[in-house]
Parts: C-alpha cells; structure tokens; sequence
C-alpha cells in the first residue's frame, strides 16, 4: 500500500524507478519507457499507453463501423494495452464496446474505466448497472465521477460499491484545463485512487499543480485530451520532425505528443482516442520507446511553440 507521509519526491520517485536508465548521444539522461506504471494505492502496474472512447466509439448501430472499432480493439489488447475509459456522456460508445468484447470473445489484459455523469443519485446507481450491462462486464476495474458533476453523492455510492467488490478502484474526472482547484480539494480531502485531467505539450497547468498534488496524495493520474482532439496534430500538418527526434524513436508528430505526456513521471496512463488501426499502432509503440529526460522534454516544448 502507498504510505501517505510519502513526500512527493519521493513518489516521484518511485515512478520513475520503474524505467532503466541509458544515455543517448547530445541528449543526456534518458530513459527506456517502461511497459508499465504503479497505481500508488496498490501497487498494481498497468500500461502507460490506454485508450479514450470519446466521439470515436460514438458510431451507434451501424454494423461496418462497429466491426472496424472491434479491429481496433483487437489490437489494442494484442499489443498489450490495459485501460480503455469511457462514459455514459459518449453517446453509443459504451455499447459499441460491450459489442465488440462480446465479438472478440475476450476481455483479457482489458482495464475496465468508465464513469458516473448526472446530478441524480439515483441515475447515479441506474449508470453503473448500465454500464455493466453494455460492456459485458460484472466488475469495474475503475469507476469516476465524470467532470465532478455531483461528485459527494457520487462518490460515497462509488465507495460503497467498491466495498462491496464490484468496483476496484474510484476516482473523479475533469477536462479542457477546467475546475482544476476543486479538483486539488477533493484530492486532498477524499480517499480516492484515481484523478483524470487534461495535460498536454501546450497545456502544462497540471505539471504544477494536479500532477505534484497526486503524487502526494498517493493518486493515479490518467492525462485525457493529450492531442487536444486532435488539435494539436492538425497544428503540425506539413511541418517537418525536428531532426534529433529520430534518436528516440519517434517517427509522427502524434509520437512526439504522447511521448511528451508520459515521459512525466506523474503520469500514470494516458489514453488517447482513436478509430484507426494505424493510429493506434503509433500510440502503442510508445510503450517501449525510449523516453526523454526534463531537458530535453524543455527542448521538445520549445520546438513544437517554433512550428
């Protein structure tokens, strides 16, 4: 279990023990990414690379666009991806999954995370057996308040539940850089496992305020929006990798992203969205490519605001 006197360099620390260390020519200290990360209350190591569902599970009942995410499902379990998250605020995308799963035939490696999203407790209760009941599934790895809406209420049926065990671990959500302090007060003031933010290479608030606050609090950070939908990606369209990038391994402006994000010892999984095999594919390789070190992350930030 995480101690909570742990200080934040501490925890820190710890997550960044889990890569080996090497040196890479004019770079400094790096290192190799590792498949995994702690969930600081457990110990539990899940994979640093999962996936979002949002808009783009969202294809309701057409059946050739639902085949095309069961695809992409299927190899994202067999690359050894863990987390997929999702909401009931994602239109059909929790169905779409629960469709594909039940093609597949497997839920193996998966890391179940969904969340709560209605001022009603009582919708509250309804969302975790739907939930349950369109993945598939009888136990949540990870339940969340969405964006915090009614998150007291919700919050003690989530800890209810889990102490019942068909919930693993609870957590609180929030999005677009917004209500991030009080977000910090619930971290402080509630027992929970998980936080979900928004953190990218353009928007860094979490680097000195959510991410520190979960290391101290001994709480998993998952970075949502790390391509800002896609914004980001679009921002680099003809532009030409810096030359260096290639002694890492990155090959996309969408690797460059993603490795920004996890190369943060904070961060615990990101999960990028995507419909595309291909996409998915770049992301996953991130698993096991080698990570940048704080100087050249700074360099990696600078390059990107010259483009």
């Amino acid at each position: 279990m995480f101690d909570k006197s742990m200080n934040r360099r501490s925890a820190l620390g710890l997550l960044a023990a889990s890569a080996t260390s090497m040196t890479l020519p004019n770079l400094g200290r790096a290192s190799i990414t590792p498949l995994m990360r702690p969930i600081p209350k457990s110990g539990e190591m899940i994979p640093t690379v999962g996936m979002g569902t949002w808009i783009t599970f969202n294809v309701g009942p057409n059946p050739a666009l639902r085949d095309q995410r069961t695809e992409v499902l299927a190899k994202f379990l067999d690359m050894g991806g863990g987390m997929i998250d999702s909401s009931p605020m994602y239109g059909s995308a929790e169905d779409v999954l629960g469709y594909g799963f039940e093609k597949l035939g497997t839920t193996k490696g998966l890391f179940s995370a969904t969340k709560v999203w209605t001022p009603s407790d009582a919708e509250g209760v309804e969302q975790v057996a739907d939930s349950m009941r369109l993945w598939g599934i009888n136990k949540f790895d990870l339940f969340q308040v969405h964006n915090l809406v009614n998150w007291e209420n919700h919050l003690a049926m989530l800890r209810e539940r889990k102490q019942q065990g068909d919930i693993r671990y609870i957590g609180i959500t929030t999005s677009h850089g917004g209500r991030h302090d009080e977000m910090l007060k619930i971290m402080k003031s509630e027992d929970i496992d998980f936080v979900q933010f928004t953190y990218n290479i353009t928007d860094r608030e979490a680097e000195s305020r959510l991410l520190p606050a979960a290391a101290d609090a001994g709480i998993a950070s998952i970075i949502n929006r790390p391509y800002r939908r896609g914004g980001l990606i679009s921002a680099t369209a003809g532009k030409p990798l810096p030359s260096w990038v290639s002694d890492i391994g990155i090959t996309s402006w969408a690797q460059y992203l993603l490795t920004f994000v996890i190369s943060h010892p904070g961060v615990t999984c990101a999960i990028p969205a995507t419909s595309k095999v291909d996409h998915l594919i770049e992301n996953m390789d991130r698993m096991t490519a080698t990570l940048p070190d704080q100087k050249t992350r700074q360099l990696m930030i600078e390059d990107f605001e010259r483009i």
